[in-house]
């Protein structure tokens, strides 16, 4: 046993040392989904999987999914996977860990000999981060016919390309993935899980329990650019009484929303608030009045009307705000992502599976998003798995240890070959 955890240690580690090494940049890794380094790394996992004698087929979102054949093929597959990009100089392990996982488990059922009852499939999607486009889970809703063509038009954050260039650069047709229809087979999946790490501090703070089954995931709202428009001025030159100070009203709007988040938790909602981005106009400078700033908005919630309570909280706040300051605030079409909510009896499956193995877990919500999220609300029995990780996620200081992860591991080793246990019972 103690010679099996060694290899599967070194094997795993080797494959994220690999990807670390392909996607380095500065502190951290970037792989921009539909990107070329993004290419480059799933070329290498599906390397991996050739190695092992899987079956090999890409869709037309480019994901790739990589199959280790069951006894019935008829069945419809387990599936297990995550997504291969990454934030701008983020971590090596988010969506990256749950990719590694899959076909660490799909190594063990070979290695071990093992005819699964039915298929499982390592499923390797494209593009789930929002960071370059604005847009999240573009590879997976383009997988389910979902992506809108007005998605398609939006820009990347630092050049002039849009998300259609970006696939259209994969080779892949980008129109294909906005007709509503999949182009895969949903009912060929019975169940998807996706092993992630949490991107939070519950999980290591515990020195016991290490491994987490999620609740649900939650949903958001997000702006991508709010203008506020006032009057730039010299700041030496203008009275307060008559400045339209644009910074001074976004930040006016801050606070508020702020004050009226610890209103919200007290009254018992699931709810997180952020603005990630603030900027001044092109003509900042120290010794003028800004007349313009642009920041983004990020609410999420495990409940829709949480979020459309808040959001127009947020609104009405800006109304009054600029209203007082004599200034506009002018916001973009919101970017909607529904809360999903988890498989119970998979989730049970797993939560099962770790107790069979001897590891101790715990329910948890998440508060990041998923492609877990987007496939569970189009119909697909969908669960996750969490682990400990450290730093948070999202930045270069990310960190999991490899013990956790393997730990993750063996609950979805697990879950599979168990999965038809009670089926003919």
């Amino acid at each position: 046993m103690t010679s099996c955890r060694e290899e599967s240690l070194a094997y795993v580690g080797k494959l994220f040392d690999d990807v670390r090494a392909m996607s380095q940049d500065g502190p951290g890794v970037t792989r921009q989904g539909f990107g070329p380094v993004e290419t480059a790394v799933l070329e290498r996992l599906t390397e991996e999987g050739v190695r092992l004698g899987l079956e090999i087929r890409k869709d037309d979102a480019g994901g790739v999914w990589m199959t280790l054949p069951g006894r019935n093929r008829a069945l419809p597959a387990f599936v297990a996977g995550s997504h291969a990009d990454s934030v701008p100089q983020g971590g090596n392990f988010d969506g990256l860990a749950g990719i590694v996982a899959a076909i660490e488990t799909a190594r063990r059922i070979k290695h071990d000999g093992i005819e699964l009852e039915r298929d499982f499939t390592v499923l390797m999607m494209r593009c789930e981060e929002s960071s370059f486009f604005g847009k999240a889970y573009a590879g997976s809703l383009g997988m389910m016919g979902r992506l809108k063509e007005s998605d398609l038009e939006l820009k990347h954050r630092t050049a002039g390309t849009t998300l259609g260039d970006a696939i259209r650069s994969c080779g892949l047709r980008p129109e294909r993935l906005t007709t509503g229809t999949p182009v895969i087979d949903p009912k060929r999946i019975a169940a998807f899980v996706e092993l992630h790490i949490e991107q939070g501090p519950t999980l290591d703070s515990d020195p016991k329990v290490r491994t987490g089954i999620v609740t649900g995931i939650r949903g958001n709202i997000r702006h991508k650019a709010v203008k506020v428009v006032g009057e730039t001025a010299h700041s030496g030159a203008v009275d307060k009484c008559y400045r339209h100070d644009a910074l001074l009203a976004a930040c006016r709007l801050m606070s508020r929303m702020d004050d009226l988040w610890d209103e919200r938790l007290a009254a018992g909602d699931d709810l997180v608030f952020t603005s990630g981005v603030f900027r001044t106009g092109e003509n900042a400078a120290i010794s003028v009045i800004p007349g313009e700033v642009t920041f983004t908005i990020d609410i999420r919630s495990l409940d829709d009307a949480t979020l459309e309570r808040f959001h127009n909280m947020l609104l009405e706040e800006a109304r009054k705000i600029g209203e007082a300051r004599g200034v506009e605030f002018i916001f973009d079409k919101p970017l909607l992502t529904a809360p999903a909510r988890v498989n119970g009896p998979l989730s049970d499956k797993l939560a099962e599976a770790a107790e069979r193995a001897g590891l101790p877990v715990r329910r948890l919500a998440s508060g990041a998003g998923h492609d877990a999220a987007m496939l569970g609300n189009c119909g697909i029995p969908t669960a996750m798995i969490f682990v400990a990780n450290q730093n948070g996620s999202h930045n270069p200081h990310e960190a999991m240890k490899l013990e956790d992860f393997v730990a993750g591991v063996d609950v979805l080793e697990a879950a599979v070959k168990d999965f038809d246990r009670n089926r003919h019972a």
